[in-house]
């Protein structure tokens, strides 16, 4: 039965194969086991007399070095970004100012949002108040009057 040996381009191939999956589905996952890869062909192309199964053990710690390694500094470093609100629709509106739609009566009513209409809880008053959106819950506005 012949032996398998893995030479370092099988490596750097699954490295690419990774890198094409982190291409696929994102997340930083598989781009740091594609590192571990290369690293791991590096070292075969230097040292080819490593055994399969150091070389697997190497990918291995090499992989979850890496990951951790990642996780770690992205809790430290997180990406800003310049429109933080921009998949939370409803906390774009806190703190704005909006005529009801319909009267809020036993703590709830309406308001019209550009071309959409939300449910609102606060303090009973009529159709001519105007409210302003303290908080939100799930897909409701907390409000109340403005004077």
């Amino acid at each position: 039965m012949a032996k398998l040996e893995f030479v370092f381009w099988y490596w750097w191939i699954l490295a690419l194969i990774l890198l094409v999956i982190e291409l696929l589905a994102p997340g930083f996952f598989f781009l740091w086991m594609a590192v571990a890869g290369f690293i791991t062909g590096c070292m075969v192309l230097l040292i080819p007399a490593i055994s399969m199964n150091i070389q697997v053990i190497i990918f291995s710690v090499l992989s979850v070095v890496a990951i951790i390694a990642w996780k770690f500094y992205d809790k430290k470093h997180p990406i800003e970004s310049d429109h933080p609100l921009l998949n939370k629709r409803g906390s774009q509106y806190i703190g704005r100012v909006f005529s009801l739609y319909k009267p809020i009566e036993n703590g709830e009513g309406k308001i019209k949002v550009d071309d959409s209409i939300w449910k609102v809880h606060g303090e009973d008053c009529d159709i001519k108040t105007r409210v302003k959106v303290t908080a939100i819950r799930g897909t409701v506005f907390d409000v109340e009057k403005v004077e």
